[in-house]
């Protein structure tokens, strides 16, 4: 061989053994979901992928069980430790059940985060709710005030009346509504989160608060039912619907008018900080514990309370403008 040649072969071997070395040194961040196939799941894969993107050196395993069991979850949790991932960021079938795995990831120095769906303390780092309680009850009366600045009659259709979520979510409305003079809350009826019924509901508070301007459903059984109701009784433009929902649901009673806007969590971003916060962790820029500011790009920064939990954002706020381009993902 030449010597030509030889440096030539010398330039291309060190050339190839560079970029092994640089693809070995991704990071490998695996994003846990419920299963697989779930469309907001695979929204906030798209999240994930993006803030990848963004970083330049992570590589993105999108993974998760067939169907939506913790038993499931923990043989996805001993494959990825077997892989040796960097970290898991996962939405949890079950806080406890998933316990074990994950320390045990934990004791070999992969990084675990929950986000969404949580994990017991024990068994992550930290975890990312997509919003806070305060954040949502002053959400769901201000998408009612804002398209009242006069001040109106608004009504809430709950889930059932032991819901803890809801009744939390109505604890924070009401702590607030001093900022929002001019709205009085009229009553609070409760559909089950069954269709029917809330429904029904619905029609009741038509025909006993006549001058009403808004109902206001935290729950995504019953705000659909509620903008059928207004709907079918031909109240389009006089009573408008609002709460917590979901797109591809919704986007009927955006079309029709009978709700101007509603608001639930971007899957997207709370993906896109999932991986963010994973590689914060991962990668030692900054530490879970009670009081830290953990940095999520784009989407600022998530500030831990004692049990190393943290809110991502306000409720996303869906409306005639974005709805097309949501409904088909989730």
């Amino acid at each position: 061989m030449s010597v030509m040649k030889k440096i030539l072969s010398s330039v291309a071997v060190a050339a190839t053994m560079m970029a092994s070395t640089a693809q070995a040194e991704d990071m490998r961040i695996a994003l846990v979901v419920k299963a697989l196939g779930i469309g907001f799941f695979e929204a906030a894969a798209k999240g994930a992928e993006e803030a990848a993107a963004e970083l330049g050196d992570v590589e993105i395993i999108y993974t998760g069980p067939t169907d939506t069991t913790a038993e499931g979850q923990i043989e996805v949790i001993n494959s990825l430790i077997a892989q040796g991932v960097d970290a898991i960021a996962i939405s949890a079938n079950d806080p406890d059940a998933l316990v074990p795995a994950l320390k045990k990831a934990m004791q070999r120095g992969i990084t675990v985060i929950s986000w969404d769906s949580g994990v017991a303390p024990e068994g992550r780092q930290m975890h990312l709710n997509p919003s806070s309680n305060a954040l949502i009850g002053n959400m769901i009366i201000k998408l009612a005030a804002d398209h009242l600045p006069d001040g109106g009659q608004v009504a809430v259709l709950s889930a059932s009346a032991t819901a803890t979520n809801q009744n939390i979510w109505i604890d924070e409305m009401n702590k607030v509504m001093g900022d929002y003079p001019g709205i009085e809350v009229v009553t609070t009826v409760y559909g089950d989160d069954l269709a029917d019924k809330s429904y029904r509901e619905a029609q009741g508070l038509m025909q006993s608060y006549p001058d009403l301007d808004a109902i206001i459903a935290p729950t995504s059984v019953g705000i659909v039912a509620a903008a059928q109701a207004v709907a079918d009784a031909g109240k389009v433009g006089q009573i408008n619907v609002t709460g917590l929902g979901l797109p591809s649901e919704m986007a009927g009673a955006i079309d029709s008018g009978a709700s101007k806007s509603f608001a639930i969590w971007n899957p997207i971003d709370l993906g896109y900080s999932a991986a963010m916060i994973a590689h914060a962790l991962a990668t030692e820029a900054a530490t879970a514990e009670p009081g830290a500011a953990i940095p999520m790009g784009r989407m600022g920064s998530v500030t831990l309370d004692d049990t190393n939990s943290g809110a991502m954002a306000d409720p996303f706020v869906y409306d005639s403008s974005n709805i097309e381009q949501f409904k088909s993902i989730f």
